[in-house]
This record gives C-alpha cells, sequence and structure tokens, in this order.
C-alpha cells in the first residue's frame, strides 16, 4: 500500500494557497492500490479507506473548480462543493467496473459544482429544469466567444441542445442581466434615475387604507354573493350549498338520491346554478 496517505498528512484550511499546496503534496494513488481501498471500502465499509480514497483525488477537485472561477464565486467555496460531489463519488465507486475513480468522480464533482453556481451565481435563479441547467452552462460558453448570438447562432444552439429558440433567447437575456440592490441608493442624476426595488416594491399588507379597503371589498363580495344565492331556486341553492359552501360536502350521487334524480341531472343543476352565481358577481 502506497504510504504516506494517512491522515494524519495535515492539509492547510488556512488559505487556499497553502491548501492548494498541500493538497498538491499529496501522492497519487496507483490502479492497484486504488482498487485496494476501493474493494475495502464497499465489502468491509472501511471509513479509512474511503478517507485515503477522497484525500488522494483532491486535486482533481481543485484542478475541475478551476474552470469554473469565470462566475464570479469564491474558488473555496466551487471546490469545498466538488469536494462534496467527490466524496459521493467514492460513496458509490464499483471497483469491479474496469474504470480509475477519477473518470467516475468526474460526473459528481461537476453536478455539485453546477448546483452551487446555479444557486449562487445570481440572487434569482436562471435555470430551474434540467433543460435550462444544460442550456445555461452551454449558452454561457458560447456567448464568451461569440457575444451577442445571430438569429442563425441561436438556432444553431436550440437544434444542439433540443430546446426552442424562445427559450435560448430568454436564457441569454437573463445570463445578459444583473442583480439589483433591493435598497441601492438613488443616483442624483435625474437625466439617468433608476430607482431601486425598495421604491416601488412595498408592502401594503399592513397598511391601514389597504386593509379598509379590502375588509370592504370582501363584504361586498359577500353580500353579493348572498343576494345570487337568493335569486336561485331552492333546489339549485341547496344544491350550491352542499357541493361548495359547506365543510362537510355531498357528493353528486348524495344529492341524486336526495331529490330522486340522477347524478348527472345534478351536475347540470349544479352548472347553470354556478353560471348564475358567476353573472350576478360581476
Amino acid at each position: 500500500m502506497t504510504k504516506g496517505l494517512n491522515l494524519s498528512l495535515a492539509v492547510s484550511t488556512g488559505s487556499l494557497e497553502s491548501y492548494s499546496q498541500g493538497v498538491r503534496n499529496i501522492p497519487i494513488l496507483s490502479a492497484e492500490d486504488e482498487h485496494a481501498l476501493a474493494v475495502r471500502l464497499r465489502d468491509h465499509g472501511d471509513l479509512e479507506a474511503a478517507q485515503q480514497l477522497v484525500i488522494s483525488h483532491l486535486r482533481f477537485v481543485m484542478h475541475i473548480a478551476r474552470s469554473y472561477s469565470g462566475y464570479g464565486l469564491a474558488q473555496a467555496d466551487l471546490i469545498q462543493e466538488g469536494n462534496i460531489g467527490l466524496m459521493k463519488a467514492v460513496k458509490r465507486f464499483d471497483p469491479d467496473k474496469g474504470v480509475r475513480l477519477v473518470s467516475f468522480a468526474v460526473y459528481w464533482i461537476r453536478a455539485e459544482i453546477h448546483e452551487f453556481v446555479l444557486r449562487n451565481w445570481r440572487i434569482v435563479k436562471v435555470a430551474t429544469t434540467k433543460a435550462q441547467r444544460k442550456l445555461f452552462f452551454n449558452l454561457r460558453g458560447a456567448k464568451k466567444r461569440l457575444g451577442w448570438l445571430t438569429h442563425d447562432e441561436v438556432n444553431a444552439v436550440a437544434d444542439d441542445l433540443g430546446v426552442s429558440s424562445k427559450d435560448v433567447y430568454e436564457m441569454e437575456s437573463r445570463l445578459s442581466g444583473h442583480d439589483l440592490g433591493f435598497d441601492e441608493p438613488a443616483d442624483d442624476d435625474s437625466e439617468s434615475f433608476n430607482p431601486s426595488p425598495i421604491a416601488y416594491l412595498q408592502d401594503m399588507t399592513h397598511e391601514p387604507a389597504s386593509i379598509v379597503e379590502e375588509n370592504d371589498h370582501k363584504d361586498q363580495n359577500q353580500q353579493r354573493l348572498h343576494s345570487a344565492l337568493s335569486d336561485l331556486d331552492e333546489r339549485s341553492r341547496d344544491i350550491v350549498q352542499n357541493r361548495w359552501l359547506t365543510d362537510d360536502k355531498m357528493t353528486l350521487h348524495s344529492l341524486a338520491d336526495r331529490y330522486e334524480i340522477s347524478a348527472e341531472r345534478v351536475r347540470q343543476l349544479e352548472n347553470n346554478a354556478i353560471k348564475k352565481l358567476r353573472t350576478a358577481m360581476i
């Protein structure tokens, strides 16, 4: 077994530079040593073997994390997320598949870093679905090379990624935007005045005038509803009340048995009554 991989090896966390130096000094495992450690982990749950597998591959995480430095996020955070992906890969690694751990772990390392980038690159998420995430990373790389995309380039990107041109334009717009501070100070120059959201996104929930207005609106709606219900015939009113206005709602079949008609007829009466109520509430 290769020596020097025991956990007494201190990888400094005092600074990114010292951490990088410490990681570079960790020897790389041979294929035989890697396989033996992976077998110990899989067959015996050997945590020391898992730790040695993780430590010996930290340099690869650091290398991958550098490729995401263009997003303006702290390199230490990117490395930390990549290390989480590495640990997940070590847990799932099968030494009998005939591939090295580094090849298997690349997917997991990148997946964790991708999630971190998408969560933190902007305050507002720019990509949530799988298709949007794929588009985000591919389109951002293309824009670095091409700047604003032409119509033909947009169509080409859409065809390559299996999305619509509209999706590409939308993602391009998101990538080109920037976060605006909620209470950012206003510019004194009136010609370039661009108010921050706090100037127009006000919470009026507890404002007295809004509360009075809301209560009046609810009271008027209730009065119109009672008036509209009173204009219905007794059977229709009873059906609506038992189907919509009580906690213990009745089924169509229960009302059909009460009035000795079919469930379909109850449904028709219910629909007609609701149409009348909607008209009266306008």
